[in-house]
């Protein structure tokens, strides 16, 4: 049995390290690709593979018909929008996630930014504080928890919105529940999103919605991209010149945003939130578990391709 971890950008060698370990013991191969340039190498290495390891590495319908041998993709992290899940559903492909797996990191990065930002990006003017403010989370997931566990430490008032989550699981964490997007961005001072890339949420932070929270208002996006409407957030930051917005995921329009909102934006030049070696070796690890697990007991439970 070929376990194939192909990783354009790569795990810690003790994150390679701990899955070696894992799947050796269950007496199957591990193979690594890294740092690979070119998707035909990717092609040829998953050939013969049974099943995969990924980050943040695309596997699309080209990938799939390639892999003749491939039963399950594991993507170490919580999101999964790089892999193709109706082409893995008809290659007969399952396809899981690591959630929670992540999730502290990208937390404590998502608190990061809020400092940063309130203490105006440390430009040595007087700035303010986290405490007494009013966080409000989009989606109260694994992230979501975490930034409402490490944001009381630093004395906000915290509140949520999830259409799926069930009030009583946030009032359980002292969160308070509130139960649409505009009741939630209309009375927080500062919004951290944590939704994830589908139709119903692409797009879906556009100048409407932004215009409900309070002045001085701060937009935290260690998300996905995709989720902002990036033509009305232009818009919308040059409207209101009071207004913030921090992000882990550099923007389309990054270079708009600097020329004309430099001092109240910032962007790191890649992808951060789960650029922790803690994050790195617990999502690493627990995809390779994940895969053993499904060969000798068929467990899917985290399984995201129907």
């Amino acid at each position: 049995m070929k376990i194939l971890i192909a990783t354009e950008k790569p795990f810690a060698k003790v994150a390679v390290d701990g899955i070696r370990t894992e799947v050796e013991k269950a007496g199957y191969e591990p193979v690594l690709l890294e740092k690979y340039k070119q998707k035909e190498q990717l092609l040829e290495a998953v050939a013969d593979a049974d099943a995969l390891i990924i980050r943040s590495d695309k596997v699309d319908g080209e990938v799939l018909d390639a892999a003749k041998q491939l039963k399950i993709v594991v993507r170490a992290g919580a999101g999964y929008d790089n892999v193709d899940l109706e082409a893995a559903t008809a290659h007969g492909v399952v396809v899981m996630n690591t959630p929670g797996q992540n999730s502290n990191a990208v937390a404590e990065l998502a608190l990061g930014l809020m400092v940063y930002a309130i203490r105006n990006f440390y430009n040595g003017t007087s700035g303010s504080e986290l405490k007494g403010k009013t966080l409000g989370i989009h989606a109260y997931g694994n992230v979501g928890r975490n930034v409402a566990r490490i944001a009381k430490g630093f004395g906000m008032q915290v509140i949520a919105y999830d259409a799926y989550c069930p009030d009583e699981a946030m009032m359980a964490d002292d969160v308070r529940p509130v139960h649409s997007c505009e009741e939630l961005y209309s009375q927080a001072d500062i919004v951290s999103l944590h939704i994830p890339a589908t139709p119903e949420t692409v797009q879906s932070i556009n100048y409407e919605l932004l215009s409900h929270m309070p002045k001085n208002g701060l937009l935290v996006n260690t998300a996905r991209k995709e989720v902002i409407k990036e033509d009305d957030l232009v818009r919308f930051m040059v409207d209101r010149p009071d207004f913030k917005y921090v992000t882990d995921i550099m923007p389309v329009a990054d270079a708009k945003l600097r020329e004309l909102c430099a001092e109240r934006y910032f962007a790191t030049p890649k992808k951060m939130g789960a650029q922790t070696a803690e994050a790195n070796i617990n999502a690493g690890i627990a995809a390779a578990k994940q895969i053993v697990d499904f060969f000798q007991t068929g467990n899917k439970r985290f399984q995201v391709n129907k």
